[in-house]
């Protein structure tokens, strides 16, 4: 078999959007993230996730955030762009506009809102990476797009050249290995698991690295836990992946029934990073609130708890 030389591995964040008190960019603060995460030894930076609360933001502070991460990053490590839009021909608007303004790799899910078939995403992929002249990834988030990438429909496209990679956000543990197991086949296409508290699994299960939002707030914790998982040390990997279940905690800091899934999980992240002394405020994109100061409390023990030194 063909050893696999993985375009992208390790660690690549997906990197939150820091605010300001009127909610625009906070460029200041943004340079700091983009400085915490490749002190912690990030292998690559993911820009306009969903954890940088792409879908709130406008064209016009997206193209700010591709500025500024891609000048932080400095070539330092690859920057891929999300460009999620929800049809074809505004994803290439996107992905041609990410590309402008420095951008490694593109990163786009299936059409959304709009209602779908395998056959259009497929179109839709090849489209995309005829349109935009960077490596293009796939990202699946059915909770998100309500559309699943299966192996069946990404492996055909990845053996094609359209994907150089996917990140999996599904959480379909099933499916995600048997996309591993037919990437081995595919030695420069890269696998990428986005869900945090199962990193040490999955790459004993095959990844090729991961995309923790929970990583903006300790990429040191996840380099470590993919550095012992390469090299085989599968307890020290364990151990750390343990700790940063403890740390995922902070997610359960909001009052039950006051926010969304993604308002209490980008909120807990954004709070930690401004405990941390990274970020200035832990403003949300409206309609989401920012956490409160009991809740704030909440997840300064939370790092207390993890080891975390806070300002």
């Amino acid at each position: 078999m063909t050893p696999r030389t993985p375009r992208y591995s390790g660690v690549i964040p997906p990197v939150v959007t820091p605010l300001t008190a009127d909610g625009e960019l906070d460029r200041p603060s943004l340079e700091r993230v983009v400085g915490h995460l490749l002190d912690g030894g990030v292998s690559g930076l993911f820009a306009l996730g969903s954890s940088g609360e792409t879908a709130y933001l406008t064209p016009g502070q997206q193209d700010q955030v591709i500025e500024v991460i891609t000048a932080a990053a400095a070539g330092q490590v690859p920057v891929l762009v999300g460009a999620i839009e929800t049809t074809t021909n505004r994803a290439i608007e996107r992905a041609g506009r990410a590309a402008e303004l420095g951008a490694d790799a593109v990163v786009v899910t299936a059409p959304f809102y709009t209602r779908t078939h395998d056959i259009e995403i497929d179109r839709h992929f090849r489209d995309v990476a005829t349109a935009v002249d960077l490596p293009l990834l796939a990202y699946d988030v059915p909770v998100c797009v309500h559309s699943k990438l299966d192996p069946e429909l990404l492996l055909p496209l990845a053996a094609d050249g359209v994907l150089a990679g996917v990140k999996d956000s599904s959480g379909d543990d099933g499916s995600f290995r048997r996309l591993v197991i037919g990437a081995r086949e595919l030695p420069g296409f890269s696998v990428l698991t986005g869900h945090e508290l199962v990193v040490d699994s999955m790459m004993l299960g095959g990844a090729d690295g991961s995309v923790p939002g929970l990583g903006n707030v300790d990429p040191h914790g996840y380099v470590r836990l993919h550095e012992a998982a390469v090299r085989g040390d599968w307890a020290a990997a364990t151990a750390e992946q343990d700790r940063l279940v403890g740390l995922f905690d902070i997610i359960r800091a909001a009052r039950p029934g006051t926010a969304s899934a993604t308002a209490a999980g980008l909120g807990a992240f954004k709070t930690a990073l401004m405990l941390r002394g990274i970020i200035a405020t832990n403003v949300m994109s409206p309609p989401m609130r920012p956490l409160d100061a009991a809740e704030t409390a909440t997840i300064a023990e939370c790092l207390d708890r993890a080891g975390l030194s806070r300002a």
